[in-house]
């Protein structure tokens, strides 16, 4: 059997039936574009080491099919996810003689450093989206003060919201996607078991969505029109604001990123706040955001040291 004929049976019966719909999507993505295109006309039993391994430094040199550059290590980390999976699978299930990707050497994987904004960047933000007529644009505050991910974000509806309590409660994510060939929102369950959970409010911040709430007329917590937002808009509205503002780019997961970094400055400890941002344990979060517990020390220590 050739691989591309396996891979279309592994996805459809094996990963769609089993996995949230956008890791089937993500998994189609791959294949079609990286995958098939370089050993779609292999038979799987000439899926040899040495041809698997060569095709993964491809990736790594020259893989983006739209610069003509390298990709990065994470993602063709993920890449290889799919060859593996899909081949164990072909093994288990008797229809190659050997499983030999598990002898794929994976690139090294570096943490990339965190962006998150300054605090006289963040004030900037906070002031014009406190003052904007649009209700769309405080879902950014909110973020700045939950660590949301845009997905979290755009899925909260009030009733996640615990007015008495003083709780949001994380329990559904969503992304756009394709349904029937229309582009739609999906609501999904959360990312990890970890991201179901409940994150508390300051008096402040509830007070702001309260008077948000009065002012709404959808389910949604962040709508446009009393709509739903789809992702990449939502994105692409965040990086106009910044345009506007004159803050140099970063990514819309910078305002999570900002948010823990506040965080650990305030004295957070890291598995408090590594069970707000909803990471699978503390070993994550400290090793994402070291450096910031590190200047935050040494910062504490500068201050001790002028005491004495």
């Amino acid at each position: 059997m050739k691989y591309q004929n396996w891979l279309d049976e592994w996805l459809n019966h094996y990963v769609k039936t089993s996995n949230k719909q956008r890791t089937y999507e993500r998994y189609c993505q791959t294949a079609k574009v990286h995958i098939i295109p370089h050993l779609g006309e292999y038979e799987l039993d000439e899926l040899q080491p040495i041809i698997l391994q060569r095709f993964i430094s491809e990736l790594l040199a020259n893989g983006n099919k739209r610069t003509g550059k390298c990709l990065s290590p994470n993602f063709v980390k993920s890449v290889i996810s799919v060859l593996q999976n899909s081949l164990k699978t072909a093994h288990i299930l008797g229809i190659t003689n050997e499983y030999v990707a598990d002898k794929i050497k994976r690139p090294k994987i570096v943490e990339k450093q965190v962006e998150c904004f300054t605090l006289a960047e963040q004030k900037k933000i906070e002031q014009y989206v406190l003052e904007s007529k649009k209700p769309k644009l405080k879902g950014i505050v909110l973020c700045l003060y939950t660590g949301l991910r845009i997905g979290e974000l755009l899925a909260l509806t009030w009733d996640d919201i615990d007015f008495v309590k003083g709780m949001l409660s994380v329990t559904k994510t969503c992304h756009d996607g394709n349904v029937d060939g229309k582009h739609c929102i999906i609501i999904d369950t959360p990312k990890t078991e970890t991201s179901r959970r409940n994150i508390p409010l300051s008096k402040p911040l509830l007070t702001l969505l309260k008077e948000w709430k009065k002012e709404s007329k959808s389910i949604y917590v962040v709508s446009d029109k009393n709509a739903s937002v789809f992702v990449r808009s939502y994105q692409r509205t965040f990086e106009l604001l910044l345009k506007k503002l004159d803050i140099p780019h970063k990514g819309f997961h910078a305002l999570r990123h900002t948010f823990a970094t506040r965080a650990i400055e305030c004295g957070m400890d890291v598995k408090s706040l590594s069970e707000i941002l909803g990471h699978k344990n503390a070993t994550i979060t400290l090793n994402r955001y070291a450096h910031s517990l590190w200047e935050h020390k040494s910062e504490m220590m500068n201050k001790l040291g002028k005491l004495l």
